[in-house]
């Protein structure tokens, strides 16, 4: 059994005086002060005096490695215990080459494939726990907002294509079926019968402003013949086929 360590900085290699004490101060209101996380770099030690990280680099692996706490691009801020590894040292260093094969330099991204990736990679194959959530919350926090934003404006597309396309199937058989009513009228003979009528003003007013029809109990196909007699909702009488002969 070997211990395994993880060695925490805060990044502080921007260049600009200014913007490290801004990312420190970050770091300790919202790590120190909310416990929430903050914007660090992380490596892990386990067997020797070297610990084990990964950066950005235009060629080759991006697999690097230190003295413990001395790197000297970064703040060093803490050291955590995140367990032991029943690895001996030589499958250790079979996971570390296979490790730098698959991380390759240029492949680096801030938000989803950094040093604090690597190391939550590194941790699963020695058998010890990963890393604490707020050593990469705000990473993680900033890949799924991106994420969530993609596949969110993917399914509003998706949403505003299938309520176009229903609405043109819809408007094309309601002015199907109000066409054939309109070509062929009811026979005075047969009064009530065939397709069902739809009102014009009522169809008109749909197809504009989107009205609903009148309030009224529905009639099922036929009833309106048997009605025909009867006043209509706002009071006017109704004449059937047959009163205008």
């Amino acid at each position: 059994m070997k211990e395994v360590v993880l060695h925490v900085y805060d990044v502080t290699n921007s260049g600009s005086a200014k913007t490290n004490n801004t990312i420190l101060q970050i770091n300790r209101i919202f790590k120190d002060r909310i416990g929430l996380g903050g914007i660090f770099h992380s490596a892990v030690q386990v067997y020797g005096d070297e610990e084990w990280s990964f950066g950005f680099c235009e060629e080759g692996s991006g697999v690097f490695s230190c003295p413990p706490g001395k790197n000297p691009m970064y703040t060093y801020r803490e050291c955590i215990i995140l367990g032991e590894t029943e690895c001996s040292i030589f499958e250790v260093n079979r996971i570390l080459r296979e490790l730098s094969r698959e991380w390759l330099g240029n492949r680096y991204d801030l938000l989803s494939k950094n040093c604090n990736h690597f190391c939550d990679v590194f941790c699963e194959r020695l058998g010890v726990p990963k890393l604490p959530a707020w050593v990469n919350r705000f990473a993680n926090a900033g890949d799924t907002a991106v994420e969530i934003a993609g596949t969110t404006a993917m399914k509003l597309r998706q949403a505003k294509t299938e309520i176009v396309t229903a609405s043109r199937v819809a408007y094309k058989f309601l002015a199907g079926v109000a066409s054939n009513t309109l070509a062929a009228p009811e026979s005075p003979g047969n009064p009530g019968r065939g397709s069902p009528r739809f009102q014009g003003a009522w169809f008109k007013n749909l197809m504009t402003v989107g009205a609903k029809p009148s309030s009224s109990s529905p009639q099922l196909p036929g009833e309106e013949a048997a009605l025909s007699q009867e006043e209509k909702p706002d009071g006017q009488s109704r004449r059937g086929p047959r009163d205008d002969l």
